[in-house]
């Protein structure tokens, strides 16, 4: 199966950046993709955090989430939406839920981004506080696609493992990291962590990202990739914006996974 990353310099203007998504999405379209994934925050990235609070949209209905399902629908794909502020909290907070679309246009998954970026950067001037105008998710999800199941994440997530764990344990065959990675941790940890979650859990990983300098000034490390199941970068886009495919080979995996039994292997521990 044929699978896309885009990868965005997202702004703060809502229909510049859907109309950049839009063209990203025909061209992985046009390449043959059968699942494109959108970066983190791919519709909207504020010049302030609290910005995404006045765009938030209801679950369910909004013009973000209507144009995915639009363009799964035009486009006859299944589309990851990266993440979208849905409203969540009575405190104006919202939720950064990576939502998937089928071809036919309706819902088939929503996660809520469960690790939230609160940090200093080591090494950098860089802080964020992500909890302060997010709510953390609490469940993992995964959905059936064609692909298999689709374990789902969003950015900081890929540094628990034990996250990848549990959508191991729930079937995952594959999965997405959509994200918005600093360029100091970029530098430092994005391959090895993306090659990680791959290799330990003999997955293929789909890490569409955001790239450049955006309004804010904040600067994201880009390098969007497709992994397979052995850790091997199929297609990387170390810079620029656009879309990456690559092929995943499913009767690959299961055969590593026969003949590599790590999965079978794994031992709860009482701690």
């Amino acid at each position: 199966m044929r699978v896309a990353a885009v990868q965005m310099t997202s702004g703060h203007e809502i229909e510049a950046n859907l109309e950049a998504a839009g063209r990203h999405l025909a061209e992985a379209a046009r390449l043959g993709a059968m699942l494109a994934a959108l970066p983190e925050n791919f519709a909207f990235m504020g010049r302030q955090p609290a910005d995404k609070r006045a765009v938030a949209e209801p679950d369910g209905t909004g013009r973000i989430q209507n144009f995915l399902a639009d363009q799964a629908r035009r486009l006859k794909i299944w589309v990851v939406g990266g993440t979208v502020p849905l409203r969540h909290d009575a405190d104006g907070r919202v939720s950064a839920s990576c939502l998937v679309f089928k071809p036919d246009g309706q819902r088939a998954a929503r996660y809520d981004k469960i690790h939230l970026f609160d940090v200093d950067v080591p090494g950098s001037t860089e802080s964020h506080r992500e909890s302060e105008h997010t709510v953390p998710g609490r469940d993992p999800r995964t959905v059936e696609t064609p692909l298999g199941k689709l374990g789902l994440s969003v950015c900081y997530d890929m540094r628990f493992p034990e996250l990848f764990r549990v959508l191991s344990r729930q079937g995952a065959d594959a999965f997405v990291v959509p994200s918005a990675f600093t360029v100091p941790t970029g530098k430092a940890h994005w391959e090895s962590l993306l090659r990680a979650r791959a290799i330990e859990n003999l997955a293929p990983v789909i890490a569409p990202a955001q790239w450049g300098t955006h309004p804010s000034g904040r600067e994201t490390f880009g390098d969007s990739m497709i992994i397979d199941h052995w850790g091997k970068v199929l297609a990387r886009m170390p810079g620029g914006t656009g879309c990456v495919v690559a092929d995943l080979d499913a009767a690959a995996r299961l055969d590593a996974r026969a003949k590599f039994p790590a999965l079978e292997h794994r031992v709860i521990y009482n701690t």
